[in-house]
């Protein structure tokens, strides 16, 4: 699937119920997952949200806040799933999620959930942000390198496609 202009939390929905169904999924670009409400609003939850820590022993491990927008969207299809049954441990391991695209998945072909795109379920007027800005906020350190290796992607795709 190729997460491109889709809605965080309907692509997330989609997903766990595929995952349950027994498919396997591959997430790509989920740098450019897209979350209602402006940049500012989602920066302030997240920073609200790495407060949370581990109540027994704070200094130890602990909750674990991750920057990766990859490992945002994970983190919001396993809030969907039953994670800690053996049933929702099988299903996670069906899933797989990438910033940019990788290469095995960038000579196949992507779908996408009508369901979840932000064209059909967000109306025009409403504020919006990627996850990737908001993960570079949080502390990701990846975002040049993705975009220079999707663009480095990009001309040679466009050159396959010219010779085709």
């Amino acid at each position: 699937i190729d997460a491109r202009a889709h809605m965080l939390g309907r692509l997330a929905s989609v997903v766990a119920k595929e995952l349950l169904n027994g498919q396997k999924v591959v997430i790509v670009r989920s740098e450019a997952i897209l979350k209602s409400g402006s940049l500012y609003r989602n920066k302030t939850k997240f920073q609200a949200y790495l407060h949370y820590r581990r109540n027994a022993n704070p200094t130890k491990g602990g909750a674990f806040h991750y920057r990766s927008p990859a490992r945002m969207f994970f983190k919001a299809v396993r809030g969907m799933l039953k994670h800690k049954t053996t049933r929702g441990v099988e299903a996670l391991g069906r899933l797989k999620v990438f910033e940019g695209i990788p290469y095995p998945y960038d000579h196949k072909k992507r779908m996408v959930i009508p369901d979840a795109l932000k064209a059909l379920r967000l109306k025009y007027f409403r504020k919006f942000c990627v996850l990737g800005d908001i993960a570079k906020l949080a502390g990701w350190k990846r975002q040049e390198t993705v975009a220079r290796l999707e663009d480095r992607r990009k001309q040679k795709s466009q050159k396959f496609y010219e010779l085709k």
